[in-house]
């Protein structure tokens, strides 16, 4: 099994994620050609450099010619550049216009999802009120989409991360002077194993928090494996130790017949809430970034009709998913379970049916591929035909 395993002795940032990607990118020609296909007058390049004699990658990613100030790891003139402020939609409707796969687009727009509910959290406003500093720069939007396609290039079936060092002292953003790991960057990195470090300055930036959040499925030391492969990307800063990040492909053998992937299982008994209050909450666990919700009829004490909710999520969300499970629920409690599961590797395409184009995943993994529609597209095929909704799914199985 192919895993890949990121280092982040100190901290993590987009470029820097970038960089350590790309150098085992199987495709670099390719991702730099797409990539600077994206945006006229933004290129990306990868520049070989040394940190402490040890040599890396920086990407640089340059808007009309000139490098924009780094998000994290910020040049020594600081906020120098002026950025432009974006909102999340503005964003959102950036990444969609890019010819990227499908896949890469909404793991991108996962990542800025991420960034915002945490600004709204930080600085106390809606998320449809969120306008990024920083992180909305041309420069940063490049480091989220290119970590995003580098590690669909890559293909790894597993993502896992070191402990994340965060830093320590201040850093000056356009909010003014903030306490490192930043309020935002916290946010994101509740219930992820962190260190402050030894080094004054903000090592981990919001950019590389939430690109982390998004992909690691754990947290810990490097899995046994043989490794197939060592990427370095390197910060914009120089510090008294090298300021890099490594990424190791890891074949872990098999391993390859057991768990691939780490996730939490949180629990709940309820008796005192109706259907339509569970319904609500189970919807807004969802929306809060839950893998799956589910709930299953129980006898409680006294002999009392309920129900137990089960929200699986990654075990760095589960502190916050935990929380929203305390707030629209009316339990006291809620239980943690971390598991390891076999789950298959993922990929999204499109099946043409005579009834137009069905999106589809399919699985792959334990010698096992299966393939299924989305439901949602089905359901708008046959509520525009007037079709039952078999006749659309059977209409999908005919071209697999």
């Amino acid at each position: 099994m192919k895993a890949l395993y990121l280092e982040c002795a100190m901290g993590a940032a987009g470029d820097m994620l970038m960089g350590a990607l790309y150098e085992l990118c199987p495709e670099k020609e390719k991702f730099l050609q797409d990539m600077n296909a994206l945006l006229p007058g933004v290129t990306v390049a990868a520049e070989r450099v040394t940190r402490q004699g040890i040599a890396g990658t920086h990407m640089r990613v340059s808007v009309h010619g000139r490098e924009e100030g780094r998000h994290g790891h910020r040049h020594d003139h600081g906020l120098e550049h002026h950025h432009e402020h974006r909102s999340l939609a503005e964003i959102e409707a950036m990444i969609d216009g890019f010819p990227l796969p499908q896949a890469v687009r909404a793991s991108a727009r996962r990542v800025y999802a991420l960034i915002a509910q945490a600004e709204s959290e930080a600085h106390g406003t809606a998320v449809g009120e969120v306008h990024f500093h920083e992180v909305g720069a041309l420069d940063a939007v490049m480091d989220v989409t290119g970590v995003c396609y580098l590690l669909r290039l890559l293909e790894a079936e597993m993502v896992c991360a070191s402990p994340v060092t965060v830093g320590s002292g201040t850093v000056r953003t356009a909010h003014g002077l903030l306490p490192v790991p930043a309020p935002a960057t916290a946010r994101l990195l509740t219930g992820v194993p962190v260190t402050a470090g030894d080094i004054e300055a903000e090592l981990c930036t919001p950019t590389g928090a939430a690109l982390l959040r998004t992909f690691a499925g754990s947290w810990g030391a490097m899995p046994e494996g043989v490794i197939r492969g060592c990427g370095y990307g390197c910060g914009t800063k120089d510090f008294p130790r090298a300021n890099c990040v490594r990424a190791f492909l890891v074949d872990t053998g098999e391993q390859a017949g057991g768990p691939n992937d780490a996730v939490t299982e949180l629990k709940a008994n309820i008796d005192d809430m109706t259907g339509e209050a569970l319904g609500f909450a189970m919807d807004r666990l969802l929306e809060a970034g839950a893998l799956d919700v589910s709930c299953a009829p129980v006898y409680m004490k006294k002999n009392r009709p309920g129900v137990v909710l089960t929200c699986l999520c990654r075990p760095a969300d589960a502190g916050r998913l935990a929380a929203e499970m305390l707030r629209h629920t009316g339990t006291f409690g809620v239980r943690r379970t971390d598991c390891v599961r076999y789950a298959l590797t993922v990929s999204t395409g499109t099946a043409e049916t005579v009834y137009g184009p069905v999106p589809r995943k399919t699985g792959t993994g334990y010698g096992v591929t299966k393939c299924k529609p989305e439901y949602d597209a089905l359901a708008k095929i046959a509520r525009g035909r007037n079709l039952p909704l078999e006749a659309v799914r059977e209409a999908f199985f005919r071209t697999e």
